[in-house]
């Protein structure tokens, strides 16, 4: 079984480097462009299931790459991103989102820590190992959802995991 990841398509708040967590907005044209794209690199992988945030960005890259592949949609609240709190908005290079960012268990000023996503995310990836057992699956989610995932196939220290980032459409693989 493998298990495809893919973050969502550009958004205005990408391109901007700006914190997106739980704001739910759409992709730019180029967003738009890139789910495009990313539905050419999954046709002939042999996935029968998509799973969806239920955010506005990962939906339309999900229907734009289901309208091309015929791969149903499902959306599961799991897959939502990270809420950041205070810091929804803010540059990406804002110190304190940066200081918290490094601080796993300790939640955003009226947010999450990255630890409450992994207990979300982690027995999701549990049942569609268990659900899915002989079949292939692509998850469209967020930045923060690609990095909680990542961290259940790899091991990676603190500091990789800081650093760890997806580019928006990119499909990753994992064995499961």
């Amino acid at each position: 079984m493998k298990i495809y990841i893919s973050r969502h398509g550009e958004t205005a708040w990408n391109r901007e480097f700006r914190v997106c967590g739980r704001t739910d907005i759409e992709l730019t044209e180029t967003g738009i462009r890139q789910a495009r794209l990313l539905a050419e690199q999954v046709e002939g992988k042999d996935i029968s299931c998509m799973i969806s945030s239920p955010l506005k960005r990962a939906l339309q890259t999900s229907r734009i790459v289901s309208d091309r592949t015929g791969i149903p949609v499902v959306v599961d609240e799991r897959l939502t991103e990270q809420d950041y709190g205070s810091f929804e908005g803010v540059s990406g290079k804002d110190a304190g989102f940066l200081a918290n960012k490094r601080k796993f268990a300790c939640r955003y000023p009226g947010g999450e820590s990255m630890m409450m996503v992994a207990a979300r995310v982690y027995p999701l990836l549990d049942e569609i190992r268990t659900a899915y057992r002989d079949q292939n699956v692509l998850l469209i989610c967020h930045g923060g959802v690609c990095r909680v995932i990542h961290t259940y196939f790899e091991d990676v220290t603190n500091e990789e995991f800081f650093h760890w980032n997806i580019e928006n459409a990119t499909l990753k693989e994992y064995e499961a």
